[in-house]
Formats: structure tokens, sequence, C-alpha cells
């Protein structure tokens, strides 16, 4: 399909979800859920097939980290759905009401965006993780994840798209742009007709390269820079033990390790 169409698909879609009950967005969190576990053996071939060929082109071992899915990472993905299912619903959440001297009462209420994009790198469980609260939210989402994850998106797509038409619900609600070409991301920046808006979820240049490109909103996130500070009265050993472990545990998440700061007396 072209990005126009799966544009004008999410648009019509993300009608339905808006006034989607909590009970039938939590089944389909769950279904999805199942459907990942089912597909598990699919998900962890694709993923090979895309490891082989990034270990192969030189990818760094910290992204290869990140690329990596194993049975284990697989049923982390599926949990992180059901998780969100046990979340309170955000939508029709009322957070503050003021009444004004001549009896208008003025709100704020938690509503749907509509057509999410998201735009990440090479990392297959943001895929389970974009959709799920997207969904959540009552929103569709679009999906342009790294071209060097392109197989193991595409099974893990498929996966969550079984799971809610078991659910009952429209496989629309998310979707994933296949064309890997930079010229399609750019085009989904600008796709204003469609996209409500964009999030980019990646390293600094992927951010820096939405923001200044998009004409599409953009709700931009940080892109990390995790600390640990040694204090003075800090025990020595367990420090080092705290620090190698945060650092070299998994070198790829986005929790380990960057930068650290000690007292001058340690």
């Amino acid at each position: 399909m072209t990005l126009n169409e799966i544009g004008r698909q999410a648009k019509e879609v993300s009608r339905l979800l808006g006034i989607l009950g909590s009970r039938e967005k939590n089944m389909g969190l769950e279904e999805a859920a199942r459907s990942l576990l089912e597909g598990e053996e699919e998900i962890l071939l694709a993923n090979q097939e895309d490891y082989e060929k990034a270990k192969n082109g030189g990818m760094s071992q910290g992204l290869l980290d990140r690329l990596m899915l194993t049975p284990a990472r697989v049923q982390a993905m599926a949990d992180g759905l059901l998780q969100v299912a046990a979340l309170e619903d955000p939508v029709g959440e009322v957070l503050s009401v003021k009444l004004r001297p001549n009896g208008l009462q003025i709100g704020q209420k938690r509503v749907p965006l509509g057509v999410i994009g998201m735009i990440y790198e090479a990392r297959p469980n943001v895929t389970a993780d974009a959709f799920g609260l997207c969904f959540k939210s009552g929103n569709a989402v679009i999906l342009k994840g790294g071209s060097d994850a392109i197989r193991s998106n595409q099974a893990i797509v498929r996966c969550l798209r079984e799971g809610l038409v078991h659910a009952g619900l429209p496989a629309d609600a998310v979707q994933l742009v296949e064309d890997t070409n930079r010229d399609t991301t750019r085009e989904l920046m600008r796709l204003n007709q469609y996209v409500d808006v964009l999030i980019p979820r990646g390293g600094a240049g992927l951010i820096r390269a939405v923001v200044e490109n998009s004409t599409v909103p953009v709700i931009e996130t940080g892109t990390g820079n995790c600390h640990i500070y040694v204090d003075e009265s800090a025990d020595f050993n367990m420090a080092l033990d705290i620090i190698y472990n945060a650092k070299t545990q998994r070198i790829g998440v986005c929790n380990a390790c960057e930068s650290l700061v000690v007292h001058r007396a340690i």
C-alpha cells in the first residue's frame, strides 16, 4: 500500500478506536499478547534473519543487542501489553473543572489524539510497546521502524493484527510502513492530512531529523543520559559492582549507565 492509503485507513479506524470502551480495548491487548506468544517461532526466525544481516554488515555489539530477540524478550513484549491492559483507561478522565462567574464550566478532559506516527530505530520491542500504548489511549498507530529490523517488525505486526481480529477489532489499528526508503520517512513527516502527531524514539540524530523536517506536530522525546553518582560515604566495592552492572548487563538498553559522577573524596 502507499503511505496515503495507510494514512487513510488509520484515520478511518481512529474514529472507532476513540469511542471503544475499556473492556474492548483490554480484550484487544490481551488477544494481541496471546498472538505474540503463539507466533514466537515466526518472530524469532524473522529476527534471526535481521540479526545475521546486521552482524554481517558490521553493526556494533550494542545495537545488535537492541536488535536481538529471544523467547524471554518475546515474553516481555507480551507481558508489557498485559501490563498496559491492567492500567486505568485514560480516555474520558476529567482532570479539572473550573466554574466561571457567569456560570460557565471549563474543564480539562483526556481524549484520543487520533492517528499517531511512531518513527524509531532497530528495536523490535518498541513495535509492541508503541501499539499497546496507542491502542489503550484510543489512537491508531502507524509504525516506521528501522530498516535493520524490518523482518522482525513485519512478523510482530502480523501477530498484533491477528490478535485484534480474534478480539473482533479492526486490524488497521496498527499498521507498519514496510517501505524502508528514507524518502518514505520524510513523506510520513509531512502526512498532515492523516497523521495528528509524530513521536520519534531513538538517538539524538533521529529525533533532530524528525523535529527539523516534520510538518506534522512532534512530541520530542529526550535522548537519555543515565547517571550514577558515587558519594564520599558510599561503600567502595558496592559502588564498583553497581557501576559495572549498570553499564555491562545490557549495553544497548535505554537505562544503561552513560555518565559517572564521583565525589572527589572517594
